[in-house]
Parts: C-alpha cells; structure tokens; sequence
C-alpha cells in the first residue's frame, strides 16, 4: 500500500473536467441514515488505457469549502466540504420511520456533476447485518504478492479484475433471509475507487453494498479499519456477521472487534488467501477455502438456508 500512496502522491493529472460530487452508497435504519462522499475540484477525465484512468481516479484535487445540498427520503440538509473534500450527513426519521430497503440518496453542488448513491435501510426485525472486506475475500488483488498486487490495482478495472469464485452467491444466500440483512463493505481500497468497486459488484451480481472505503493518508497505513466497524455497529443494531480473509490482518482486526463488542459479533468467516499456518489467528472463527465450504458451515450456524449452500457453484460468479 506505500507503492500506492507514493505513486497518488507523485502522478501528475494531464486532463480535467467538470467538478464532480462522489456519494458513497451506505447502509442506514428506520430511525437514522448518514452519508458520506467526497467533492472533487477537477472530475477524472480523459486517458485511453485503464493505467491513466486510474491514475486519474487517485490524483484528482479535492474542493474545499464546496456547498453541498443533500437529499434522502425528502429531506434536505446543507454542509460544507471540509479540506479534503469529504463531506457527511445525518438524516433522523422523526415520527415516521425510514421505509426499509433500497433508496436512492442526492448530493449536489453548484458547477458540479451531481452524485447519487443507493441506501439500503435494514428492517429492525433483520436477524444480522455483515461486515466484508473487498481485497483477497470479493476480489483476487494478491495483496501478498507486491507484483501483481501493483497490477491489480493500476492495471485492473472493474471489467478485468478477477471476482473469488462464488463469493457472491454465499453473500446471496445469506442475503435471501425473509428480513434483508445489509451489507457494508469496509476496505483498504481508496475512496477515489468508489464508482469501480460499485461496478464491480454490480457486474457480479453481489448484494448491495454500503461503501466505506479508505481515505489514503498518513494517518490511514494501519488500523483504518476498527473505526469505521465500530462506528457501524454503534449505528446498525443487531448482531454482526464479518468477513475477511488471512492475507493481511482481517483476523486480528475482527479478534479486537469481537474482544469490544462480545455480544455483537455472531460470526466470523474468513477466507484462506495466505499466511494461515498459525491456527491461534483464527480462534472462534471459521477459516473457509471455498465460499461453498463457508457457506455450509453458515447453515449450521442458522445464517443461511443448507439448500441454497448446496447449490452455490464454484464456476466464474458462482451464482446458483
């Protein structure tokens, strides 16, 4: 991850446009929803390979001090971007809940393109919400391996980087419980690849997802990941499925979040994608070679439906 905050840092951006509002999608209750984004002064532009398109994406500048008009749910409410272009709101239901289920937030700025994200408002009735990582659990980015991991994130797009087959349709049986849990991602991945993670689980049909991403920087090399987790389980009530893999330090994250929050965490999977020879990093948790041995182990835990386990296949998406 220092190769790529040091090539962010250092890559000159040779074509503009138009300002652009990023709105993050987010997962939010009946009662309380906020939203995040990012205002960016000068909106990628331009590049004919996708190397430059990303580029483009890491070393956009940020607009400070943007107005911008949030809008959920026919409310209104109006802030300020701050130096680094992030910006939040918090919209509460009042007397009448939020309806539950797929919505779609505004965020406007005069002079800018205009940002539109999907919330997803889980009924308080939904029996878990999950917590997944995206690198080396949803997408293969090799994050052991420097070489292709430099590759993955520069030279890949959501079109060309390859998914962890049948991923997504564990997280569609885990969906398909009669009350929709949500889901929220929390990644190392950087908030300037909002709009290519969202693709990319669209293009492989995963569930919606609330994107909290990492906003690169000094403060962001390590233990980025505990704040946003525990500002969602402060958030969304209910008990906590996460997700992750043994690469980096998914297992010891998810041990301190479950360590906080004991009573919260119903179960932790995580994905074998390297650096599992020592047992200890995975006490309480459930370390999976296949999305389909995961998944079966879910339905005995209640999570998920044993038939639609059964059913998950290995092939590109894994859908059953």
């Amino acid at each position: 991850m220092r190769t790529l905050l040091l090539l962010s840092c250092c890559v000159a951006v040779t074509a503009v446009a138009q300002p652009v509002v990023l709105l993050f999608p987010a997962v939010g209750t009946t009662s309380q929803v906020t939203l995040s984004g990012r205002v960016l002064k000068n909106g990628p532009s331009g590049g004919s390979s996708v190397i430059s398109k990303n580029l483009r994406r890491l070393t956009t500048s940020n607009w400070e001090g943007a107005e911008v008009d949030v809008r959920f749910q026919n409310q209104q409410t109006l802030v300020k971007s701050g130096h680094d272009g992030n910006f939040e709101a918090t919209f509460s239901a009042g007397k009448t809940p939020f309806p539950t289920g797929l919505w779609t937030a505004e965020a406007g700025v005069k002079g800018a393109e205009p940002g539109r994200a999907t919330v997803d408002v889980m009924a308080a009735d939904a029996p878990f919400f999950v917590i997944s990582d995206f690198d080396d659990t949803i997408a293969i980015t090799n994050v052991l391996e420097r070489r292709k991991f430099v590759e993955n994130v520069f030279a890949k797009d959501e079109l060309t980087q390859p998914v962890v087959p049948g991923m997504s349709a564990f997280y569609g049986c885990l969906r398909a419980k009669p009350s929709k849990p949500v889901f929220a991602l929390v990644s190392g991945s950087p908030v300037q690849y909002v709009t290519r993670v969202s693709r990319f689980l669209q293009m492989h049909d995963f569930p919606v997802f609330g994107l909290y991403l990492r906003d690169l920087g000094p403060n962001t090399l390590s233990d980025y990941k505990q704040p946003i987790i525990r500002s969602l389980l402060k958030a969304v009530p209910g008990p906590v499925v996460l997700v992750g893999d043994s690469g980096e330090h998914d297992p010891e994250v998810y041990a301190q979040i479950r360590s906080e929050f004991p009573e919260r965490v119903k179960a932790i999977f995580i994905r074998n994608a390297g650096r599992a020879e020592d047992a200890k990093r995975f006490e309480g948790m459930t370390l999976f070679e296949t999305p389909k041995d995961a998944a079966l182990v879910a339905a005995t835990q209640g999570l998920l439906e044993k038939k639609c386990a059964e059913a998950i296949s290995l092939g590109d998406g894994g859908v059953p």
